[in-house]
C-alpha cells in the first residue's frame, strides 16, 4: 500500500497563506533547514503539509492544484471564513457534507465534515 506523507505548496504570500490554512484548523510551525527558506509545516497524521515561498526563479503559483481536508463542524468553520473565499456553501454530496473554498492563491480547497 502506498500512502502520501508529504504535500508542499508554494506561494508569494507566505504569511497570508499560512493564516488561511491555520483558520481551517491546521496547526503550523515555522521551520528552516540550514540556509533554506523559512517555511511552515504541519504534521497531520502521517502527512506533513508544508507551505514554502516561491523561489526567485518561479513567478507563477500553481493554482490548479485542488486540496481536500476533513474538518470538524463544517458549518461553524464556513461561518468564520470571509465570504469572498467561499466558492460553494456546505451541501450534502455522495462523499459527505462538503463545502468548497479558495485559498489566497486561488487553489480550490474541498472541506468535508469528519464523521468522527
Amino acid at each position: 500500500m502506498i500512502q502520501c506523507n508529504l504535500l508542499v505548496i508554494k506561494t508569494h504570500q507566505l504569511e497570508i497563506t499560512r493564516q488561511f490554512y491555520q483558520s481551517l484548523g491546521i496547526p503550523f510551525q515555522q521551520h528552516r533547514h540550514g540556509n533554506g527558506p523559512i517555511h511552515y509545516a504541519a504534521e497531520m497524521g502521517i502527512l506533513v503539509f508544508e507551505i514554502y515561498p516561491l523561489s526567485d526563479q518561479q513567478t507563477i503559483v500553481d493554482s490548479s492544484t485542488r486540496l481536500g481536508f476533513e474538518v470538524l463542524q463544517l458549518d461553524n468553520l464556513i461561518a468564520a471564513l470571509s465570504v469572498d473565499v467561499i466558492l460553494k456553501k456546505p451541501y450534502q454530496s455522495e462523499w459527505g457534507y462538503q463545502a468548497l473554498v479558495r485559498d489566497p492563491d486561488g487553489r480550490k480547497v474541498e472541506l468535508t465534515q469528519s464523521l468522527i
